[in-house]
């Protein structure tokens, strides 16, 4: 019986322990799975390969583009002689760049904990359209596959070609714009010959001068001011060289029909301008010194360059073509008086002033904005706005005093204000205003010695004396007191000296 009983505690014993292991067990997998999980859900990649910045790489046709791949060693050892490189694919369907080499493979090392950073060049192909391709690269390592990444690329078709004499008109013959320049008509010959005349060359071409560009001197052309302006002229023909050349420059009329005048008017007196000639292929420039009208608006005018000039076969030939000058107009205006109320004020509190900004000149005034500053008032902004051209705008502002002054004190208007191109300008402006302490400063203030007089205590002494008269006061009433005592006892004792003599 006693052996049963230790056989069966034996069995019961070994069962606790195994309990007590595979409960041991679980906790420390819990455990390891709380401290990692990334490891239980899946192995972190050991190397990566992005596209630098995430960029998808732009093609042109036959042009060559570099593209960067970035690779990242994850791990803690070194990777030595890693081979990244491109999937080229079975067709051209597959790989849109011009095939020149067998394999663009290349070999890198990847430090520990690092990136690298691996460039590709590819040109391509003409015949590829306008599109999106699929790019996979591999990265190999220790002879197996580490890193595979597929990447988009976008392709751009070839352009269509054009005829050469369309694409070099294009190129020497810009279109005008606001903000000046010039464009260049079509060439004929006077009378109208042309494709077979007896003087023009073979078939319809005709040797064409243009006008490539110009310049002036001062480079901003102002309303009122002289200047020089110089034409760069070109002989677009390759064979013919062009002779006898005459330009005249027109400006267009401005003003009302009172003073309809030019913009522009030839300082010397003469528009026109003769030239020898111009050589097959070659360039020459032409030179007027103009004087600009000072009323002028602020904006670009137009100029018409008339040319005629003769060929090889002495044939006259006419053109023109349209110059674009800039014409700017300085900034002019005026203040109305300062009008401030009240003329002093206390530290915190604030005065009142307002101006009025009248723009006397031919140009809008932009973003308009004044602050005033000083040394005795917080800074304080006022955003106006835009001023046309003769209109007025008002400034109105609030000053708050923030020190005290020794009498009125400069205060500056500061006035920014913006052109039509953006270029910041500014003026000032100056006024006075008087900062005094704060009233309740004053009311609680103590009186100094030299308020006072030689430094004499006026509170203590009055208090003293108030004492004073209050113990002299006392003195005087017990003193009195003290004499109605005493005249009372000496009539007492009188009567009673008078009653004991009458006694018998």
């Amino acid at each position: 019986m006693k052996k049963v009983v230790g056989k069966r505690r034996g069995e019961i014993l070994i069962k606790c322990a195994l309990a007590a292991a595979v409960g041991l067990l679980l906790i420390m997998l819990v455990q390891s799975f709380l401290e990692n999980p990334a490891e239980v859900n899946a192995a972190e990649p050991e190397i990566t390969l992005y596209s630098k910045d995430n960029k998808v790489p732009v093609y042109q046709a036959g042009k060559e583009e570099t593209w960067i791949l970035e690779v990242t060693n994850h791990t803690e050892q070194d990777i030595l002689g890693a081979r990244i490189f491109p999937e080229m694919g079975n067709s051209s369907e597959e790989w849109p760049f011009v095939t020149d080499y067998q394999d663009y493979g290349q070999t890198i090392d990847l430090p520990a904990g690092q990136t690298v950073e691996t460039a590709f060049s590819f040109t391509q192909r003409e015949d590829v359209k306008t599109g999106r391709y699929t790019i996979a690269f591999s990265v190999n390592a220790e002879g197996e596959t580490m890193a595979h990444q597929k990447f988009y690329v976008n392709t751009t078709a070839k352009e269509e070609s054009r005829p050469a004499d369309v694409a070099a008109e294009q190129r020497t013959a810009p279109t005008y714009t606001d903000a000046g320049g010039f464009s260049n008509g079509d060439a004929i010959y006077s009378g109208g010959a042309g494709s077979g005349g007896t003087g023009a060359e073979s078939g319809s071409s005709i040797p064409r001068v243009i006008v490539t560009g110009f310049d002036t001197d001062p480079a901003e052309v102002r309303a009122g001011d002289d200047f020089t302006l110089t034409i760069h002229l070109k002989n677009t023909s390759s064979r013919t060289r062009v002779s006898n050349m005459l330009f005249d420059l027109q400006a267009p009329s401005e003003g009302t029909e009172e003073t309809q005048a030019p913009a522009f008017l030839p300082v010397s007196g003469s528009s026109s301008v003769f030239l020898d000639g111009i050589g097959a292929g070659q360039t020459a420039d032409i030179s007027l010194q103009l004087n600009t009208r000072a009323d002028l608006l602020q904006k670009p005018y137009s100029m018409n360059l008339t040319m005629k000039y003769e060929d090889g076969n002495a044939q006259q030939i006419e053109a023109e073509s349209l110059i674009s000058v800039p014409v700017r107009q300085d900034a002019r205006f005026e203040f109305s008086e300062f009008e401030l109320s009240p003329e002093s004020i206390a530290v915190g509190d604030e005065a009142n002033v307002m101006t009025n900004l009248y723009n006397l000149g031919r140009t809008r005034l932009y973003n308009v904005k004044a602050v005033f500053e000083g040394p005795a008032v917080e800074t304080e902004e006022v955003f106006v706005g835009n001023v046309e051209s003769g209109a007025s705008a008002a400034i109105d502002a609030m000053l708050e005093g923030k020190r005290a002054t020794k009498g009125p004190e400069k205060v500056t208007m500061k006035l920014m204000y913006e052109d039509e191109s953006g270029n910041v300008s500014e003026t000032t402006k100056e006024l006075k205003l008087e900062v005094t302490e704060a009233e309740e400063d004053l009311a609680a203030a103590v009186p100094t010695e030299e308020e006072t007089g030689a430094g004499f205590p006026v509170i203590p002494v009055l208090i003293a004396a108030v004492i004073l008269a209050g113990v002299v006061t006392g003195i005087l009433l017990i003193r009195r007191k003290k004499s109605h005592t005493m005249d009372a006892e000496e009539a007492l004792l009188d009567e009673l000296e008078r009653s004991s003599e009458d006694e018998p």
